[in-house]
């Protein structure tokens, strides 16, 4: 049975697509990139920008930077609480919770907005602990961050399961050596989530209690 569950935030937690995609077309606004297709720029929930930014238009390392500092500039004046929390995601953790699971959010966002978001969408309560990088760090490698939350709280890998939207959550877990669940109601696409190594998939949260080694369903 697992007993140490691992979510993503973006696109696994909260639906974040406005919040992040209104202020990468700001700064993509900056370098005269305008009306940029919609599927590309939602290639930038998961990962991290440093990443996105170099990947999806080449930006050399000042460039990126730059980019950086401008959606950061105007996403920690307020959009980043322009999210919605999944429906059955506040009913899953409290369960979990309820049941003497621990539970951690594993994120590639920086700590530092992470915090603030889970308290202003009042989830802050169902975590154990909050595991992201900080402001300075660009790697969207999930394998070290899942390794932070095993190693920091002695866990038994057999008993983690990461739950997370795209490829990048679900490496990470097969990185690490333990299961995952790729959900397909964020920004990932199912294909991709198989691909990847996805131990099992669901399409909303209500689904989580019925896969194996959960196994719970409120009667």
């Amino acid at each position: 049975m697992y007993q140490n569950f691992m979510f993503d935030l973006d696109g696994t937690v909260t639906d974040s697509g406005r919040a992040i995609i209104s202020s990468v077309e700001y700064a993509l606004s900056c370098f005269g990139y305008e009306n940029q297709p919609r599927e590309k720029l939602e290639t930038f929930i998961g990962p991290s920008l440093y990443d996105s930014f170099t990947r999806e238009y080449g930006m050399n390392e000042e460039d990126c930077k730059k980019a950086v500092t401008l959606y950061r500039d105007v996403y920690q004046k307020g959009r980043m609480f322009d999210v919605d929390v999944y429906d059955g995601i506040p009913e899953l953790l409290k369960e979990l919770r309820a049941r003497g699971c621990r539970v951690f959010l594993v994120t590639s966002k920086p700590l530092v907005f992470t915090k603030e978001i889970i308290r202003k969408v009042g989830l802050a309560e169902f975590f154990d602990d909050l595991i992201g990088p900080e402001l300075t760090d660009p790697d969207s490698d999930k394998k070290r961050l899942i390794e932070k939350a095993i190693k920091g709280y002695d866990l038994k890998r057999e008993e983690c399961l990461m739950i997370g939207d795209t490829k990048y959550d679900i490496l990470g877990a097969v990185g690490a050596g333990i299961d995952s669940i790729g959900v397909t109601f964020g920004y990932g696409k199912k294909e991709e989530l198989i691909a990847s190594g996805a131990t099992y998939i669901v399409d909303s949260a209500a689904e989580i209690p019925e896969v194996p080694g959960v196994s719970f369903r409120k009667q």
